[in-house]
């Protein structure tokens, strides 16, 4: 079931995503400001992360198959777990990328 949310994103001056939020019916994400730089530059998130936010949709998911003696797992609910595994695996994998690159926590694109 659905019900929607509402989303405002920010850019700074060159148009790269810097943070906002997400709001809908009972949950409500600030989401990272800016990137967290690299080094002596590095700083402390202030908000949350794709990541972190699927990984809160995965344990709740989990949560729904193994409740009551797993009386809800069904094929649908695994399928999204799949799902949002590799979506998960995928994001991990950019980060990994953007590391070995060494512009990770920034806006550069890789070279």
């Amino acid at each position: 079931m659905r019900i929607g949310f509402s989303s405002n994103h920010l850019a700074d001056e060159n148009g790269n995503p810097t943070g906002g939020s997400t709001q809908g019916t009972g949950f409500t994400i600030a989401w990272q400001h800016g990137p967290l730089g690299r080094g002596a530059d590095h700083l402390e998130p202030n908000g949350a992360f794709v990541e972190d936010v699927i990984d809160a949709a995965l344990d709740r998911i989990r949560y729904m198959t193994e409740a009551n003696g797993g009386r809800f797992d069904c094929p649908e609910n695994r399928q999204a777990l799949r799902h949002l595994e590799q979506a998960l695996e995928a994001l991990d994998s950019r980060t990994r990328r953007r590391e070995s690159a060494g512009v990770e926590g920034t806006h550069a694109a890789e070279v």
